[in-house]
């Protein structure tokens, strides 16, 4: 169960990545006096948490009307977080915002809901990795240690961007990169257990291993 509870919500922080977007999040409120910043980075996360979590409790039922498999979107999931993890790992978001996303949210009097909180914190590597959670929770316990752990996300996403500046000039964007590259390291690793419970559960790995003889 501590397993099943650290791997969501590290799973969930680290694709999330507060700390990646940092520097986004300046750059769109650099007009911004400070009560508006808070008040920014708190809408965000509340908005990221609220759209996962619907996402999540809606994941099962969006699958069996599209007649999706559980493995199936284990792997596709895996897949798309292993993506995300290498943009991390070479200090980039292309998976989460694009640059003409971030020049509209300069321009823009509210950023909160967009591009913040959708798709820079709340894009489709967030949401599928929380509907692949809830697809390997085995109980009514895992599912809400799944929506806890995007709670928690929440609040550790408002903190960093509440601390956005004062975060900034102590790490310097060297230190976001690095930290960004632990991350994706770290998440990349998830990627793929994410991959492998989804070959297991599809039963290949049983067939193959009854299909070869025995010597």
């Amino acid at each position: 169960m501590l397993d099943f509870a650290l791997t969501a919500f590290a799973s969930i922080l680290f694709v999330v990545d507060p700390v990646g977007a940092v520097p986004g999040y300046l750059a769109m409120t650099e007009g911004d006096g400070a009560g508006k910043r808070q008040r920014t980075a708190w809408k965000a996360s509340i908005a990221a948490v609220v759209v996962m979590a619907v996402f999540a409790a809606a994941g099962k039922l969006i699958f069996r009307l599209l007649g999706l498999t559980m493995p199936a979107f284990q792997i596709a999931g895996g897949v798309i977080l292993f993506i995300v993890a290498l943009d991390m790992l070479r200090a980039q978001r292309t998976t989460q915002e694009q640059a003409d996303e971030l020049c509209e949210g300069c321009a823009k009097d509210d950023i909160a809901l967009t591009p913040l909180a959708i798709p820079m914190l709340a894009g489709p590597a967030s949401l599928s990795t929380v509907a692949t959670l809830m697809s390997q929770a085995q109980d009514v316990i895992q599912a809400m240690i799944v929506y806890a752990a995007i709670a928690l996300a929440g609040v550790a996403t408002g903190l960093t961007l509440q601390s956005a500046g004062p975060l900034h000039r102590l790490l310097g964007k060297t230190g976001i990169h690095v930290l960004t590259r632990i991350f994706g390291l770290l998440l990349a690793a998830i990627a793929i257990q994410f991959i492998l419970n989804g070959v297991k559960e599809t039963g290949i790995l049983a067939a193959a291993d009854k299909a070869i003889p025995a010597n």
